[in-house]
């Protein structure tokens, strides 16, 4: 279960989060309510063994910006920090500074953790796609990788298949089952 800090105005975001005492915490803001983001080394762990193969990937060929889970984006009207983000260099030539990048990733990874909310994730979810990005759900209890793309139909991934990059990184193929260490 996520920490919930408290319900404010989307407006009111920024300036909580810049608190002299929240200066070292990630927050999020979904459904309207302030969440601290608490995660865990396995969690951090499978992000990581995402990130790695995709940040290679996608420097090989110039495609963008992938960034870790201490970038935030705005998405929807809400600001979320994805484990991992992937962000065209058409959609945006340069990575943003900002603590909430004010343009949606087209790729966000969302390693589940224990405290994660399923209906949080569900409201993440939908403005995800409504932003226009493909999230990927990664289940370290289940080893599998769900996989939402706007317009389709979702796909569950088990520990013997391999997720793609899609049309947001053509030709990046990566085996769900080295996400998962033995």
């Amino acid at each position: 279960m996520a920490l919930r800090i408290a319900p404010l105005p989307e407006d009111d975001f920024d300036a909580f989060v810049l608190l002299p005492e929240n200066t070292d915490k990630l927050f999020e803001l979904i459904g309207g309510e302030i969440i601290q983001v608490v995660s865990n080394n396995y969690s951090s762990m499978l992000g990581m063994l995402i990130g790695a193969p995709l940040t290679v990937f996608v420097r090989q060929n110039d495609l963008g910006w992938v960034m870790g889970a201490d970038g935030g984006y705005r998405v929807s009207g809400e600001r979320y920090i994805p484990d991992v983000a992937f962000i065209s260099k058409a959609k945006q030539p340069e990575p943003s500074r900002e603590a909430y990048n004010p343009n949606p990733p087209d790729l966000a990874v969302e390693v589940l953790s224990p405290s994660n909310d399923a209906d949080e994730m569900r409201i993440k979810l939908v403005n995800y796609l409504r932003a226009g990005t493909t999230v990927w759900i990664v289940n370290g209890d289940k080893k599998q990788v769900q996989v939402y793309s706007p317009g389709a139909a979702p796909l569950t991934i088990g520990i013997d298949g391999a997720i793609d990059g899609g049309t947001v990184q053509t030709g990046f193929i990566l085996a769900v089952k080295d996400i998962f260490p033995d």
